[in-house]
């Protein structure tokens, strides 16, 4: 049964992604996008990895789509038609498509017991993280212990892009009576609403955060919810009031020190004598400071994401309020 589900999900994917390649209106185009990254997020769900699926849904089908559409104010929805000819990047997508389908012809069967990952790597955290670690959740464990410089790159990559893309668009700042009324003021029924669902979204948020040390979550998810929950009220109410919430210079602080907070715990384990990210020195009880470890750097990483997402939906949503003025 769950072979079955996974072939129709992929043949959804497959149908939603030839139904990409020759659509014109790019609205439609974004849309389409957040259901392939819906889609995807149920065959994680059905491949038991709800981490994955969990961040594939916030990120993928919510933020992603957000921006996306931001970007299409600012650029326009109709695709313009090439002057070139489509023979020659047709070859090269064809060639590299066919090479990469031979290079998988003498990989192992899929989700066979015998394959290498299951023979090496993964007999090895499941065997020693309860030691180790101590976390309820594996995934966890491999990606805020043993994978921690991975994880600190990849929240700097995070932060990289923030600084990007503010040193590209920046934010424009205007005050409430400077412009036309933004948001949907005449919406009173998507104010009462978003009153009421905007503070279950942040405790909701707050929940991923710090318990994603026994269930699915963790920094990254917690951040993209809480970002999209300011996203909702800045898109009901307006900008400027988003702005008097939660100033963009603030974000900005903030992501530097959701890096800096993650650093600190590696430079903190050198001073007591361990090395960079080694929890075990946080504490006297090696599984405690484990547990000290991960909840710090977690937070940072849920800092650095919330603080990242929201400065680039503030960056694009300004933008496109300005050429709207204009």
């Amino acid at each position: 049964m769950a072979e079955f589900i996974d072939l129709v999900l992929l043949a959804m994917l497959a149908i939603t992604a030839l139904r990409v390649i020759f659509l014109k209106d790019l609205f439609a185009v974004v849309m389409l996008f957040g259901i392939y990254s819906f889609l995807s997020a149920l065959i994680f769900v059905n491949l038991d990895a709800v981490d994955v699926a969990f961040t594939e849904a916030s990120v993928g089908a919510g933020i992603s789509t957000v921006l996306m559409l931001g970007t299409l104010a600012l650029t326009g929805r109709t695709e313009k038609k090439s002057p070139h000819s489509s023979i020659l990047p047709l070859f090269v997508v064809l060639v590299t498509g066919g090479a990469l389908i031979y290079g998988t012809l003498d990989m192992p069967p899929f989700g066979h017991a015998d394959n290498p990952v299951h023979e090496h790597v993964a007999p090895r955290y499941i065997e020693q993280s309860p030691t180790e670690v101590g976390l309820p959740n594996m995934v966890t464990s491999v990606l805020a212990s043993y994978r921690g410089f991975d994880t600190l790159g990849e929240t700097v990559v995070v932060f990289s892009a923030m600084v990007g893309v503010l040193s590209l668009l920046g934010v424009v700042r205007r005050e409430e009576g400077d412009t036309p009324e933004s948001g949907l003021v005449s919406h009173q029924v998507l104010h009462v609403v978003a009153k009421l669902i905007i503070p279950l979204i942040i405790l909701f948020a707050l929940y991923v955060q710090f318990h994603g040390d026994f269930g699915p979550g963790g920094g990254f998810q917690a951040g993209v919810i809480a970002a999209a929950a300011f996203i909702l009220y800045a898109l009901v109410f307006g900008l400027p009031k988003a702005f008097a919430v939660v100033e963009p210079k603030v974000l900005q602080w903030m992501a530097s020190f959701g890096v800096l907070l993650y650093a600190s715990v590696g430079l903190f384990s050198m001073y007591k004598g361990g090395n960079f990210l080694d929890y075990n020195m946080l504490a006297a009880n090696p599984l405690s400071g484990q547990h000290y470890g991960i909840i710090i750097i977690e937070l940072g990483v849920g800092i650095t994401v919330f603080a990242v997402m929201l400065s680039i939906f503030y960056a694009f949503g300004s933008q496109a309020e300005r050429s709207n003025v204009q």
